[in-house]
């Protein structure tokens, strides 16, 4: 049986993560950006830092898990 949990968190962060596609922090012209499709360096390491909080919380102090069977 593998634990799917951790695979499944972290595409799914992944992908709402990424600069630019929902939100940018730090925005070109304001703060936050929504929907742009832009990205700089410092909205990615902004972006990873939350990736890594996000992942952090729900792989090991939450402790998602799930299991499948063939």
């Amino acid at each position: 049986m593998g634990d799917w949990g951790p695979v499944l968190v972290a595409t799914v962060l992944f992908v709402l993560l990424s600069p630019g596609l929902l939100f940018q922090i730090p925005g070109r012209n304001k703060v936050v950006e929504f929907g742009n499709m832009h990205t700089s360096g410092a909205s990615i390491v902004v972006h990873a830092i939350i990736y890594f909080g996000l992942i952090t919380i729900f792989c090991i102090a939450i402790g998602v898990h799930i299991y499948a069977s063939q």
